[in-house]
């Protein structure tokens, strides 16, 4: 049950003044909700401001430089429509001041709207941009027009939000500070010591102030009352997480021992031997099934480092055992590719495997169903499907989890309720920085393969102007005719009419109509917005012999494994993210040949995208590039955003909050190892806490200690 003084909090918005229908949709959208879902009261406060306008310079008209915002006391004396209704011509408004005169525009303005807000003759507070054309002032569409008396009232430091379309800045504004108004005051849940130390004020305190600032330092994540707030939000995602790994800890689990026979005759049908690296990951992973407590890892792996390998060694102990293993895919593309793995690796030896796919036919499936509910399957293969209720394991003692930075906490814990004491080991190919590593996966213990198996070359990166492209198509004419494949990626699926997308950007659907004229019917393409039977398809006939070019968008990021690919060209390289480079380019470099990656990029890219350019083509450390990639762009963007594995987090930047992620993880242990502390009045307001940040389900592991 929640907390009685976080009622206000959970409360509908609807309850405040100036939050109408139209508004409440806004406020739906801009929150990434359903028309029909509720908008919490919480929704809103934790909506910070991105940016200030300083309206507090009034100065005389002359003395206004150009580009000023400026706030002035105006009176009315002409209005000038333009000829022709509807045509490009501004309209224009003719004020006077005390020291001259100003010229409000307007473009594709309502005449009507513009007489009612500005009569003739009356007198005005505006506010706005001056743009100085020769001698004559002007403002373009000025943000604030308001009854002179409202002057003095106009001249602050307005806080500047977040939007979406159907509702203004002011309009949110206003709705954000009447809700503040009904903030509750909360029993305090950071250590005493802590807190004197960082001189933080209460939660409620620092909210206020946070959605208040006095300059633009106040906006920064170092600020104070920022600071404050991202270390509650850290808390109580490090409190659930340990929580979390506490409890399925203690689900006894009966150890697994291990004849090795299996792993034997595998290893025999393998073409070379396990790395050094792997060795050691098999090894953490057996110390964990020989343990009696249930298994929660995290397997890391750079591109082409050999993770599939580890999964089925690991997995064929507990065949041996006489249960059964389950691997989940993100889509059925890549699980064809582990059955083809499996068939020719793993079923030579005796192990039964199977893969569960929607396009299967309805008795084929059922049949699936009943094998695996019967035991004659060792290795169920499948996406998040495999785990359905329909789903139903005779044994389950692994489940293996590929490529799968969305499957979250609350996934985990759904999934080892198929069986008491299922062993889970999630793999990634998705280099995470160690921070985000905390935050999405702290309730795992974590494994690392850096290092590549034997025969892996190490991929030539080239970063070359647009301008180019045409030597760029000649040498893909020359691989393809010496029996090598190629990738093509561009970051759009169809020409765009967006005005903020620049008109050059390539199309993956325009460049594939292009090449199928230059080299005909041995192009393909794919992109996201296909039907995933059609792209697997297409996908199989890259794999196979039917094409050698594939034009595609980032959908084939993960996962995809095409050992005669040999090139990848990615066309305005400046628009993607380091880790999204390096995840392109870990598509070729998967056999003995050499293999080559080629960055597009245009003359005018900022000085960010000219960094990770130099970065991707000085390493091919996916670790080393993870981090550098969180430091260019901040946490939000390194796995995607709303990740449901990546909390999404509103007052954390994980780059600059770094230190206090160890604070709180710190803390965390000391709460949970002091039963004292849980049963005194911080352990209710860490239930408060839960509560805010919504890990609600966390909260009896916590009443449990």
């Amino acid at each position: 049950m929640r907390p009685e003084n976080l009622f206000a909090l959970f409360s509908d918005v609807t309850r405040l003044k100036g939050v109408g229908p139209g508004a409440k949709l806004a406020l739906a959208r801009l929150f990434g909700k359903n028309a029909g879902q509720r908008v919490l009261l919480r929704d809103l406060v934790f909506h910070l401001p991105v940016s200030v306008v300083d309206r507090r310079n009034s100065p005389p008209l002359k003395s206004a430089k150009d580009g000023d915002i400026v706030t002035l006391a105006v009176t009315v004396e002409t209005h000038q429509p333009p000829e022709r209704r509807g045509g490009k011509r501004p309209y224009k408004v003719i004020c006077h001041t005390p020291d001259g005169y100003i010229t409000l525009v307007f473009f594709y303005a309502h005449p009507d709207y513009i007489k009612s807000a500005l009569p003739v003759g009356a007198q005005r507070a505006i506010s706005g941009k001056v743009e100085w054309y020769g001698h004559a002032p002007q403002i373009t569409h000025p943000d604030v027009i308001a009854p002179a008396s409202d002057l003095k009232k106009l001249m602050t430091l307005e806080t500047v939000y977040g939007l979406t379309y159907g509702i203004t800045n002011r309009h949110l504004s206003k709705i954000i500070h009447a809700g503040l108004e009904t903030l509750p005051d909360l029993p305090e849940w950071i250590d005493t010591a802590l807190l004197q130390k960082k001189s933080w004020r209460s939660w409620k305190s620092s909210l206020l102030a946070a959605h208040n600032p006095v300059t633009l330092s106040d906006l920064l994540p170092e600020s104070s009352a920022r600071q404050r707030l991202a270390y509650d939000e850290i808390l109580a995602n490090q409190l659930a997480l340990a929580l979390i790994r506490k409890k399925l800890r203690r689900a006894q689990s009966e150890p697994i021992e291990t004849l090795n026979y299996l792993r034997e005759k595998v290893a025999k049908l393998l073409p070379y031997k396990l790395t050094e690296g792997q060795q050691k990951v098999l090894t953490e992973i057996d110390e964990d099934l020989a343990s009696n407590s249930r298994m929660l890892r995290l397997l890391q792996g750079d591109v082409g480092s050999g993770k599939t390998i580890v999964a089925l060694m690991a997995a064929l102990r507990v065949i041996e055992s006489g249960k059964q293993a389950a691997l989940m895919v993100p889509t059925e593309i890549l699980g064809k590719q582990h059955l083809a793995f499996l068939e020719r690796f793993a079923a030579p030896a005796g192990v039964r495997v199977l893969l569960l796919s929607g396009s299967m036919k309805t008795k084929e499936y059922n049949a699936a169903l009943t094998a695996i509910a019967e035991g004659e399957i060792d290795i169920a293969i499948g996406t998040h499907a495999l785990f359905q209720e329909k789903v139903i394991f005779k044994n389950l003692a692994f489940a293996i989890i590929d490529e799968q930075h969305r499957f979250g906490v609350e996934q985990r814990l759904a999934l080892t309720a198929k069986s008491r004491d299922t062993h889970i080991l999630v793999m990634t190919a998705t280099p995470i920085p160690r921070t985000l590593t905390m935050t999405a996966f702290g309730d795992m213990d974590c494994s690392v393969l850096a290092e590549k198996p034997a025969g892996r070359r190490e991929i030539n990166t080239k970063a070359i102007p647009l301008s180019r492209s045409g030597e760029v198509l000649q040498a893909v004419e020359r691989a393809v005719a010496t029996g090598n494949k190629v990738y093509w990626i561009c970051p759009l699926v169809e020409e765009s009419e967006d005005e903020n997308v620049p008109g050059d950007l390539a199309a993956v659907e325009a460049r594939y109509i292009e090449f199928t004229h230059r080299f005909g019917k041995r192009v393909g393409m794919v992109h996201g917005r296909m039907q995933p039977l059609e792209r697997d398809n297409i996908m199989l006939g890259f794999t196979g012999s039917e094409y050698d070019i594939l034009v595609a968008t980032t959908v084939i990021e993960v996962g995809v494994d095409v050992p005669d690919a040999t090139i990848i060209i990615i066309e305005h390289a400046e628009r993607f993210g380091l880790a999204q480079l390096h995840q392109l380019r870990g598509r070729v470099g998967r056999s003995d040949k050499t293999s080559t990656c080629i960055l597009l990029y245009t003359d005018h890219c900022n000085d960010i995208a000219k960094e990770r350019l130099r970065i991707i083509r000085n390493t091919s450390d996916g670790f080393l590039i993870a981090e550098e990639d969180m430091k260019l762009r901040g946490s939000g963007d390194i796995l995607g955003t709303r990740q449901s594995g990546l909390p999404d987090f509103h007052f954390v930047d994980l780059a600059r909050h770094y230190e206090l992620m160890h604070t709180a993880h710190n803390d965390v242990k000391l709460i949970l190892h002091n039963d004292a502390e849980l049963k005194s009045p911080r352990g209710e307001a860490l239930k408060c806490l839960l509560y805010l940040f919504g890990y609600d389900d966390n909260i009896k592991f916590l009443s449990a200690g």
